[in-house]
């Protein structure tokens, strides 16, 4: 079955190029040249959306706001710039990634194929019970403080698993973030601290433990 890309951006030729090179790569291409028509297409149940952020009505960070808590799908931002601040907003609100403009065609080919691949692995299907109250169900890809339910996002759950799978061992962002989307440093890692402040935001709401130890200068090692 052909998987499905939704690519919404406001420059025609960028969006024809994009739709050229996936369709040649054996995708199923649907395209947008706004945020309404992103949130139009998004009912077509894409498995990745590729997601311009500059768009003169709809941004698409608001896009990416309405649609994240009815969308499971990675959602990769598309962006001329961006700053620290941009990238802190864009991950709270439910975004995986972001490549910037001009940027390689073959590099997001290759960034898709990660996140899609990702999305798709097998997981385990037992529950396994960590320190205190804290139960991570890798089948269901759900976490749980005793009997309330954590609401982590697509990444942030990937990061967790790949660290309680791995409990004690140190890793730097670069490791989690090739790990991840399976290529190296032309990827932005530094995206990894801020998936990293969020998962303990929100598991601290739930406890006191603290289960994702910074070791400085190097990375970071789950010790719950």
């Amino acid at each position: 079955m052909e998987q499905k890309i939704l690519i919404v951006d406001d420059e025609p030729d960028i969006l024809q190029l994009l739709k050229d090179y996936f369709e040649m790569q054996g995708y199923f291409v649907m395209t947008g040249r706004n945020g309404k028509d992103a949130l139009e297409k998004v009912s077509n149940k894409p498995d990745i959306i590729l997601l311009d952020i500059n768009m003169p009505d709809i941004d698409g960070l608001e896009v990416c706001r309405r649609i994240r808590m009815h969308v499971n799908c990675p959602i990769v931002f598309l962006t001329a710039k961006i700053t620290e601040q941009d990238k802190v907003n864009g991950l709270m609100i439910g975004g995986d990634d972001y490549i910037i403009k001009p940027f390689s065609i073959e590099e997001l080919g290759a960034r898709v194929k990660a996140h899609l691949r990702r999305d798709n692995r097998s997981l385990r299907k037992e529950r396994v019970k960590f320190t205190g109250a804290l139960t991570i169900n890798y089948g269901e890809r759900c976490v749980y403080c005793e009997n309330a339910s954590i609401n982590l996002t697509k990444t942030e759950f990937d990061i967790l698993e790949y660290m309680t799978m791995n409990r004690g061992q140190v890793f730097s962002k670069e490791r989690i973030y090739e790990k991840l989307w399976g290529f190296d440093s032309e990827g932005d890692s530094s995206i990894i601290t801020e998936h990293i402040r969020r998962i303990r935001m929100k598991l601290s709401r739930y406890t006191e433990e603290t289960y994702i130890e910074t070791v400085w200068g190097v990375g970071y090692k789950w010790i719950g």
